[in-house]
Formats: structure tokens, C-alpha cells, sequence
């Protein structure tokens, strides 16, 4: 793949008996996109009789002087190509990534047989999964040093949507970009909201650092002013206007999680 191709990652959830059955349901969307399975996992844990099924595909778009614009083509292409009972819904896009969720059943079932939804991604840079594990290999021997303080970081998401499976595929990728070993830890239900709850693991940095680094990740412009607690920092971002679907707030807290003193410098 040259340096200048998107790479699209389609993650369905099936419902199958096991792994070879969910790998077959899903042979008509990999002929149909020439693409290949990259990860195939059970997650009957959170949907009994589930499996997902992640593909990684080549798009026909590339990276143009808006890599936004190519990224969200991509997707929609994508999409379109699944036939005209498939709508496109509203795609995501912070580059390096696109995204959006096709949570319809009937839509899906003629294409990928048993299909509860589809996660479609466009990735500027390649698949997330195969980047350098370097940081993550040094990241416990750091943590074990007593003399260095570590947060750990939380991130809330709030999605205007009215299935929990939706609301936290749409989280997974907005966590995606600053973790790939992002954990849901529970997901709450507000007025008309879903808030969901992810643990993104720990940082040797200090928790302004880590929020910096983690804001400049995410992309996102006209983030809140940071606010400090004793052991912890916390900043805000809210969509203006507000959708009627979608992501419409995050929060993301650092807070110290070692017990050596950590005090925020001035």
C-alpha cells in the first residue's frame, strides 16, 4: 500500500455459532471488496451468539491536499457500494481516521447473512492495529519505577443514539485514536443520551501532558479550559450545535494513579 492510499476497516458483529461460521457469513462482503480478515474475535460477552469479524480492504480514494475530504469519501463509497436499501448515515471524520456505524439488520442481512451492524473506518497511515508496539512493551517497566508518577486516563463519550450497540461502536473510534487498548467500563443512559465510559490505560506524563497529548490526538477544536483537581485534571468538548445524532460531548480525566506526590507544575 503506498503512503498516499486510505485503507478501509469494516467490523461486522454476526451473530454465529463460532468463529468459522462468522468467517463465512462475511465471505460475500470480502469478495465483493477484495479485501482480507484481519482479526475475528467472540464477543458473546457483551451480545450472546455474537461474533465480530474486522476486514481490511484498499479504497479507491487517496490522500489529497484534504485528507478530511478523501477520508469521508471513502467511507461514503464504501457504503454506496452495499447497494441502495443500505443508507448512508452521517460519517465521522478526524483525520487520520473516518468513520460510521450501519445499524440496520434488514439491510445488512442480504450481503452479510446474520449481520447486526457494521463499524465502516478509513485510515490515513494504515491499520491502527499494526503500529509499533515499542511504547506499549516499555509502558509496564516505566509504570514499576517508583520514582515516576503515572495517571490514567478516562474518557466519556456522549452519543445522541437510541441503540447501545451504536453508541459504543461510535465511542470505540473516538477512543481508537488516542488508545488501542481503550476498555468499556460501563455505559449510562441520560435524556436522550448515552454516556459511554472507557478506560484508555495509563501515562508516565503528568495529567496536563497526558490531556494535551491526548486532545491533540482527538483532533477536535474548541476544547474547554482545563480544570484541576488535587490528583487529577479534566477537560470538556461539546458539539455546537448539538446533533440529533452522533457524538454531541467527551470528557477526558487524567488523574494520578501511583502513589508518589505529583504536583502540577506552574
Amino acid at each position: 500500500m503506498a503512503d498516499d492510499d486510505l485503507e478501509l476497516l469494516i467490523t461486522v458483529v454476526v451473530g454465529a455459532d463460532d468463529e468459522q461460521q462468522a468467517r463465512a457469513s462475511c465471505a460475500g462482503l470480502i469478495a465483493l471488496v477484495g479485501g482480507r480478515v484481519v482479526q475475528a474475535g467472540d464477543c458473546s460477552d457483551e451480545e450472546p451468539g455474537c461474533w465480530s469479524v474486522t476486514i481490511s480492504a484498499p479504497s479507491g480514494e487517496h490522500v489529497s491536499e484534504s485528507v478530511a475530504g478523501a477520508l469521508a469519501r471513502a467511507v461514503r463509497t464504501f457504503v454506496r457500494l452495499l447497494g441502495d436499501d443500505v443508507v448512508v448515515p452521517r460519517v465521522a471524520c478526524e483525520p487520520p481516521t473516518a468513520w460510521t456505524v450501519l445499524d440496520d439488520p434488514d439491510a445488512l442481512e442480504a450481503l452479510v447473512p446474520g449481520a447486526e451492524r457494521m463499524l465502516v473506518e478509513a485510515w490515513a497511515g494504515g491499520d491502527p492495529d499494526r503500529r509499533p508496539t515499542e511504547e506499549v512493551v516499555e509502558e509496564p517497566a516505566e509504570v514499576e519505577t517508583p520514582s515516576v508518577s503515572w495517571v490514567r486516563l478516562a474518557l466519556r463519550v456522549d452519543v445522541a443514539a437510541e441503540r447501545r450497540a451504536g453508541a459504543e461502536w461510535q465511542a470505540r473510534a473516538v477512543a481508537s485514536r488516542v488508545s488501542n487498548g481503550g476498555s468499556i467500563t460501563r455505559v449510562v443512559a441520560g435524556d436522550h443520551v448515552l454516556s459511554v465510559h472507557l478506560d484508555l490505560g495509563s501515562s508516565v506524563d503528568s495529567p496536563t501532558t497526558a490531556l494535551h497529548t491526548a486532545v491533540a490526538q482527538l483532533g477536535q477544536s474548541d476544547w474547554s479550559e482545563m480544570v484541576h483537581g488535587d490528583d487529577s485534571a479534566t477537560i470538556r468538548w461539546s458539539a455546537t450545535p448539538r446533533p440529533d445524532a452522533g457524538i454531541v460531548a467527551l470528557e477526558m480525566t487524567a488523574t494520578v494513579a501511583s502513589t508518589s506526590v505529583w504536583t502540577e507544575p506552574e
